[in-house]
């Protein structure tokens, strides 16, 4: 199995939101620490909306996005993260991961 890591709010120090020089798409820095991470706009795009199709949506408990490779709109990469499984499909997947549906720590 991968490794599973929770982070704390305590343990990211800090969060950068930039466009590189000579490039068009956001990048996000996320610094911890044990280890920066550099997350792509579409891997945001997706975190974003998968947190948001959780938060706001009436009964909505949980939501799976899987990467796929898509010949989308213009501008938008080939590889994105799309709506495969909600609420009872996406918690059977997060606990194949070692993960329960409501807690914060790793269960393995």
């Amino acid at each position: 199995m991968k490794p599973i890591r929770v982070y704390r709010n305590r343990d990211v120090e800090s969060i950068y939101a930039f466009i590189p020089p000579g490039h068009k798409h956001i990048r996000l820095v996320i610094e911890t620490s044990d280890q920066v991470i550099v997350l792509q706009e579409a891997a945001v795009a997706g975190i974003v909306r998968a947190y948001l199709n959780v938060l706001l949506h009436p009964t909505r408990r949980a939501i799976a996005l899987k990467s796929k490779r898509i010949k989308g709109k213009p501008g938008y990469a080939e590889h994105q993260l799309v709506e495969q499984a909600e609420d009872g499909e996406a918690f059977k997947e997060i606990k194949k991961l070692g993960l329960e549906g409501s807690s914060s720590q790793p269960t393995r």
